[in-house]
């Protein structure tokens, strides 16, 4: 039987450019972990049919949320220690179901690829960040 979770109770959480795993949960609304696998084509004359083997992974996450000062001054140091070469990566933890006792959560460590502030004349302002993850993204649970 299935145990379908609301998007409502979901976690997501950064390092800020100290290191240390921040939760801005309370600022986000919409997380996107997206993994893909390259493939290497290894089709030969004579085949009618493409064949491939199997390449490298990759994975990016999408965060969008509310603005806050607070979470901006924590992206812009660390956008800027990554510029610096003073921190190479950070931390990151998503939890889809939430945070509860054996919730799913995917782990791993990325780099800031875009941080962008988005005011509106007619609405609140919001931001927008995508993450490049380096290395692989781990599943497990809380």
């Amino acid at each position: 039987m299935p145990t379908f979770s609301h998007g409502k109770n979901a976690s997501f959480k950064l390092d800020n450019s100290a290191g240390s795993l921040t939760n801005i949960s309370d600022t986000v609304n919409d997380v996107t972990v997206s993994r893909a696998i390259e493939t290497g084509e290894t089709t030969s004359f004579g085949n009618s049919s493409k064949t491939y083997i199997v390449g490298l992974a990759d994975a990016t996450i999408s965060v969008t949320g509310s603005f806050d000062a607070t979470v901006d001054s924590m992206l812009t140091t660390l956008i800027d220690a990554q510029i610096a070469g003073t921190n190479t990566s950070a931390s990151f933890e998503a939890g889809p179901q939430g945070t509860a006792v054996s919730s799913v959560k995917y782990t791993g460590e990325c780099l800031v690829t875009s941080y962008e502030v988005n005011p509106s004349v007619g609405d609140v302002v919001t931001y927008s960040l995508e993450l490049q993850v380096t290395g692989a993204v781990s599943r497990s649970t809380f």
